[in-house]
């Protein structure tokens, strides 16, 4: 029976199912939008939200728990300064998760997207706006480009000489034929 079962084991073992939590979480807060499949959606919501309460809390004790989970000092650092102070006043459901109408093509997976709530998608640019963006940036490269090739100090001439030392067989007086021949012998 399933009855007392909290949570889904989702076929993994305890410590690579930690782990994937862990890392989904962290991509989470980063990027505040992850795409991922269903029952691991609902999972990692509960997983996400209690991190985020325990931001809320703030305190020595709370980041150290979190830490021990997220394992990323940026990742920490950004949910108790930037993520959970957006949620100071809700009690709860800091996350929504999307179900997509879409499968995944290699095993037909429900798949989900699980964001933070208050996510705004990014303005989607005009033609007109990536044109100026992608000449803005030939235009800045083809000046680094400049002012590196000005920085760099004139080299003088090299004079060759046919009594020098050849470098493919280090004797002294070789001439030009051998130079060019590319044999690796005498």
């Amino acid at each position: 029976m399933y009855h007392g079962a909290g949570y889904r084991k989702l076929g993994k073992k305890t410590a690579h199912r930690l782990a994937m939590f862990s890392n989904a979480a962290n991509s989470l807060f980063l990027h505040e939008r992850i795409k991922t499949t269903l029952p691991k959606a609902k999972e990692l919501r509960r997983v996400v939200e209690r991190l985020i309460t325990k931001g809320k809390e703030g305190g020595i004790h709370n980041r150290r728990r979190v830490f021990s989970f997220l394992r990323d000092d940026q990742m920490v650092t950004k949910l108790f300064d930037d993520i959970a102070p957006r949620f100071k006043d809700r009690k709860g459901g800091y996350t929504r998760v999307l179900k997509i109408a879409d499968t995944r093509y290699g095993d037909a997976a429900s798949m989900a997207v699980l964001e933070l709530v208050g996510y705004e998608l990014p303005a989607l640019k005009s033609k007109d706006d990536k044109k100026k963006e992608r000449v803005a940036a030939k235009a800045k490269a083809k000046e680094d480009k400049k002012a590196k090739a000005a920085s760099k100090p004139a080299k003088a001439a090299k004079v060759k000489s046919g009594g020098g030392v050849n470098r493919k067989t280090g004797k002294a007086g070789a001439s030009s034929s051998m130079k060019s021949s590319g044999s690796r012998g005498s």
